[in-house]
């Protein structure tokens, strides 16, 4: 939940419930799909980060990352913030690349790399991967992946992290 807005809990469930049917609605179905989203977020006060933050999500989960990027950054400076705050930087940062600005996903996605750890650690790194490499930065894109993937591994985690650091800082 968004911790800038109280939000109604019946709210957030039927939210939830929306998203839980995307799957329902097939590409010629996007617009149906939205209007839903549409809907909800008409139901909150207006100028709502959340609503902003719920209407990106649905235009960029229907393969429209150019209206997605000005809602992302309309519900950021409303003061989006904590776990939906963080997830709308990274959807953004993957959006800004999907329209050819991958530069200011890698300088909007870097920071979160210092921030507080939670489950979004690994989607923070791989966006932010891909990013780079559509800068031509494939050397960082894979450290921060390969960093990423070491604590899941069974065995080698040692190994892959150190392998990951090398990959940009040889000497070290």
């Amino acid at each position: 939940m968004c911790e800038s807005v109280p939000v109604n809990e019946d709210w957030e469930k039927r939210v939830d419930a929306a998203w839980a049917s995307f799957d329902e609605y097939p590409e010629e179905r996007a617009a149906e799909f939205r209007a839903v989203i549409d809907a909800l977020a008409a139901e909150l006060p207006d100028g709502s980060p959340l609503g902003a933050f719920e209407r990106a999500c649905a235009w960029d989960s229907t393969g429209h990352s150019d209206k997605a990027a000005p809602l992302y950054r309309e519900a950021l400076a409303g003061g989006l913030s904590g776990y939906k705050g963080r997830r709308a930087k990274i959807q953004l940062s993957s959006s800004l690349r999907n329209i050819g600005q991958a530069e200011e996903g890698v300088e909007l996605l870097t920071p979160e790399l210092d921030g507080p750890s939670d489950e979004l650690d690994d989607a923070v790194r791989a966006t932010l991967a891909l990013c780079l490499s559509s800068l031509g930065r494939d050397r960082e894109g894979l450290s921060l992946v390969l960093g990423a993937l070491a604590p899941h591994l069974p065995r080698y985690q040692r190994s892959m992290a150190n392998y990951a650091r090398a990959l940009v800082d040889p000497e070290g």
